[in-house]
């Protein structure tokens, strides 16, 4: 269950993150309002999945998962550059999370 939380907390960074893109610098309310909602949310889920995950791990899986998933949402979403380079490095960051999940 803490593994869980975890990736929904990491799902709700991503949300979060793209927020910030159409909040606009915070100048438009209800995506203003959903991204502190969505940034409140994936707090707490970390914190409670903190409580059974050694907190070197959950943060590091949060942030890896959140950051990853942010890049290919951008991609998929927002047109952003898909080099390979950028694939890669998502790749790489995805190898160090399972890695860490597997250990």
């Amino acid at each position: 269950m803490p593994w869980i939380l975890l990736l929904l907390a990491a799902c709700f960074e991503i949300a979060w993150a793209l927020g910030l893109k159409f909040s606009d610098g915070f100048t438009r309310l209800w995506p203003t309002i959903g991204t502190i909602l969505a940034l409140v949310i994936s707090f707490i889920l970390l914190g409670i999945a903190s409580k059974s995950i050694p907190i070197g791990t959950a943060y590091a899986v949060w942030t890896g998962i959140g950051a990853a998933g942010t890049v290919v949402c951008g991609i998929v979403f927002l047109n952003d550059p898909a080099s390979a380079t950028r694939l890669v490095c998502v790749g790489l960051i995805l190898a160090g999370v399972l890695g860490l999940k597997l250990t």
